[in-house]
């Protein structure tokens, strides 16, 4: 499995016991952005009930600028509310790797706030060794380095609606293993030994949403049996997600190069999973790069 290093500020605290979430953003789009998304998603009541105690880390992710010497406080503050009873919380820790940290910081020609007079890679490497306590804290891991903002927005809206309403949130990710696999991944199935309509003349520049694609996966019995096989497996698996209370599940897909098979899959199982009592969203990730 590919490697991805992981760098973070925190970004939010909502504290109503309704849906509360601890959002931790990292400087993949800018951690002004990332606060962004993350308000964005959730509600001006929620707006303000966020903890008096977190203003200076929200300030240092907000501008990326003052005393970083305080993250070194933040695991201390998050173990204290997670003893709060009237706090709900969970907190994301979100990461993305090196090139798309690098190329970022390079978009917005700004420095990085732990390397003012050094390279972003060695500021990136002190803030990720600086909040290494903090990532192994969190509840959930996702990786930002493909996703745009928009995507982020979707993912902090679709969380904080699943918590609100005590659901899981499933995320089927279909992508290709030639471009790696997602590092946040719970579940990971390989269906590159399904027939490949790429090598099937007038389909190789279609995608698993064309209807020409999906009948000619539903022409081959071995791809027909395998759907549906893994159809009855998650629909008996995510119940016991479910009742272990976890947030959401990452259910990834992958083929070769992300744009048929596993695309297809991934719509499919869309379909088998509105009625298992979680919310569904479906992302491909690699479709326009194949």
């Amino acid at each position: 499995m590919r490697r991805l290093a992981a760098v973070l500020a925190i970004a939010m605290l909502a504290a109503l016991a309704t849906a509360p979430v601890v959002a931790a953003a990292d400087p993949t789009f800018g951690k002004a952005t990332a606060t962004q998304a993350f308000l964005q998603s959730i509600t001006l009541e929620q707006q303000a009930t966020l903890p008096a105690g977190v203003h200076r880390l929200e300030a240092y992710v907000r501008t990326g600028t003052g005393d970083v010497t305080f993250l070194a406080e933040v695991p201390k503050i998050f173990d204290r509310l997670r003893r709060m009873r009237r706090l709900n919380f969970i907190l994301i820790f979100l990461e993305a790797n090196n090139a798309a940290l690098v190329r970022r910081f390079s978009e917005t020609r700004r420095p990085h706030p732990m390397a003012p007079d050094r390279s972003v890679s060695e500021g990136i490497r002190d803030e990720r060794e600086k909040l290494r306590a903090l990532r192994q804290m969190a509840d959930e891991i996702v990786d930002t380095s493909d996703m745009t903002v928009h995507e982020l927005r979707q993912f902090f809206m679709a969380l904080s609606r699943g918590r609100a309403r005590g659901r899981l949130v499933i995320t089927l990710l279909s992508f290709g293993y030639k471009n790696g696999i997602p590092v946040d991944a719970d579940l990971v199935f390989d269906v590159r030994c399904l027939p490949n309509p790429y090598f099937v003349a007038g389909l190789r520049r279609r995608t698993g949403r064309d209807r020409a694609v999906v009948a000619f996966m539903e022409r081959e019995p071995a791809a027909r049996e395998f759907i549906e096989r893994l159809e009855d497996y998650l629909r008996h698996a995510v119940p016991y997600y479910i009742a272990e209370g976890k947030s959401y599940l990452t259910i990834a897909i992958g083929c070769t190069g992300g744009r048929h098979r596993s695309v297809m899959i991934a719509e499919r199982l869309r379909k088998a999973l509105q009625d298992v009592g979680a919310r569904v969203r479906v992302r491909h990730r690699d479709v326009a790069l194949s």
